[in-house]
């Protein structure tokens, strides 16, 4: 849902949670499943309210986080966990300044008929971060919510110390330092980026490994530079496996401006241009780096699909 106007305002009520969700992570679908435990309880729906970009790009552009999902994909995997209803919020600079009152009002308790909220217990939200659990509580008793809030998991999704819980702040960290089993293990899943395969200079065919360049958006946190076992989806749902090289090619270009993301399909041959791409991360190889010839270079591509087959074929 994506309009304020259309809600549905189940009866006899919702268990909702907020937030951002980026990655739909382990700990955000260990929140949704207690809110489908505690909902089932009740007899209520079930609801995720989250945003159409992350707040931080408006309210702090400067510092705004890269995003582990678009939207497209993140409401994708909400769909997975069984969720009732997801509500998209149009988050803009108006948006921004509404208080956290108002936001309750509106969203909460005019749009979804909330009996229930279940969030982080560090959650805040509502301009200038005034709103949280204690906030929320408090409006509860008035308009007939309860509130539950939640420590952050481990992996596990167990309670965690600070340094071990699941967050989008922990995985991009992860994706940035080349640590890609940390990452996926926190997502619980492999780390995927999507992009239309686009034209380039035709090196990898010149070296007799043609690529697919996948043009990521540029608000998409791509993993760190170096060479990565991958599988690629077509938009007919055909699945191949690859090898990919995430970087700035410097054997052939002593100060390239800009991160490629080149895909070589393994065993594939026809044409991508055009298509939207997939790329599912499963495996680091190895860290990018310099070749003093292209025969050296062409001898350590054959070794990593070579890798990238045992990888994916394990």
């Amino acid at each position: 849902m994506r309009d304020l106007d259309e809600c549905p305002r189940p009866q006899p009520g919702a268990a909702v949670t907020i937030g951002a969700y980026d990655g739909v992570h382990r700990g955000h679908r260990t929140v949704i499943a207690n809110v489908r435990r505690l909902a089932a309880e009740r007899g209520l729906a079930t609801a995720v309210v989250t945003f159409d970009r992350h707040p931080a790009s408006v309210v702090r552009p400067e510092s705004a986080p890269l995003l582990l999902t678009d939207l497209d994909q993140k409401l994708e995997l909400l769909a997975d966990t069984g969720v009732d209803y997801a509500l998209v919020i149009h988050f803009d600079e108006e948006r921004s300044k509404e208080s956290a009152e108002d936001f309750v009002n509106e969203v909460l308790v005019g749009c979804l008929n909330a009996k229930l909220v279940v969030v982080g217990s560090d959650f805040h939200f509502g301009h200038g971060r005034r709103g949280n659990v204690a906030l929320l509580r408090e409006m509860g008793a008035v308009a007939g919510f309860d509130v539950v809030g939640l420590d952050l998991v481990d992996a596990a999704g167990r309670p965690a110390r600070r340094e071990a819980q699941v967050s989008s702040t922990a995985i991009r960290a992860a994706l940035t330092a080349g640590d890609l089993a940390t990452a996926n293990d926190l997502l619980g899943r492999a780390y995927e980026v999507r992009g239309v395969v686009e034209h380039g200079d035709e090196r990898g065919r010149e070296l007799g490994f043609p690529t697919a360049n996948v043009a990521v958006p540029d608000e998409i946190l791509l993993p760190a530079d170096g060479i990565y076992a991958v599988w690629h989806e077509r938009p007919n749902g055909e699945v191949i496996p690859a090898a990919a090289s995430i970087g700035r090619r410097p054997t052939f270009y002593e100060s390239q401006p800009y991160r490629l993301l080149e895909v070589h399909l393994l065993d594939w041959e026809g044409d991508l241009y055009g298509e939207q791409a997939r790329v599912r991360f499963v495996a680091r190889l190895r860290e990018e780096r310099k070749f003093d010839s292209h025969d050296a270079l062409v001898d350590q591509m054959r070794r990593d699909c070579a890798d990238a087959r045992r990888w994916l074929n394990s």
